[in-house]
């Protein structure tokens, strides 16, 4: 009479670790461009956001050119500088890239660039920083100072 709820409590304790159980991988980081990273040779997609194209370029609010992936990539790389990052994994892509939700000390990465409009929500994957982005929107922080692509829409042109 006990065998099948001791068997029911230890595959809900396995589904229940396997939900909770996730890789965090820290050390140095090397920026590869607004949204990704490299630890240990470990490519790293941050979840939930999609910046600029390093070569891709928008429209300031004097409709002057500038390299706005570029510019993600190194207010990224200024962020991080020689600080530790941590990355808790959330997945892994087609690519074989790991994302993640990347922290320095307190500071959530991923926000900190859509909330600087650095990068915008990646809402095909998620909402997580759908509020972030209103709000860069509002105070028309960074890209939304002027024009530009999606980044989504400028990879597929």
């Amino acid at each position: 009479m006990r065998t099948p709820f001791v068997a029911l409590f230890v595959f809900a304790v396995s589904v229940l670790s396997a939900c909770v159980e996730t890789e965090t991988i820290q050390g140095k980081a090397s920026v590869i461009d607004g949204d990704t990273i490299d630890i240990h040779n470990t490519r790293i997609r941050l979840h939930g956001i999609d910046a600029p194209e390093s070569s891709q370029r928008c429209l300031n609010e004097s409709d002057q050119n500038y390299r706005c992936g570029r510019d993600a990539a190194f207010a990224l790389d200024d962020l991080i500088g020689n600080k530790v990052v941590s990355c808790v994994e959330r997945d892994v892509d087609r690519y074989g890239r790991t994302i993640a939700v990347c922290y320095v000390d307190d500071t959530d990465l991923n926000e900190y660039l859509v909330r600087a409009g650095l990068a915008v929500a990646y809402r095909q994957y998620s909402n997580d920083y759908v509020s972030a982005e209103r709000e860069a929107h509002s105070a028309r922080r960074g890209l939304w100072r002027g024009q530009f692509d999606m980044p989504w829409d400028w990879r597929r042109n």
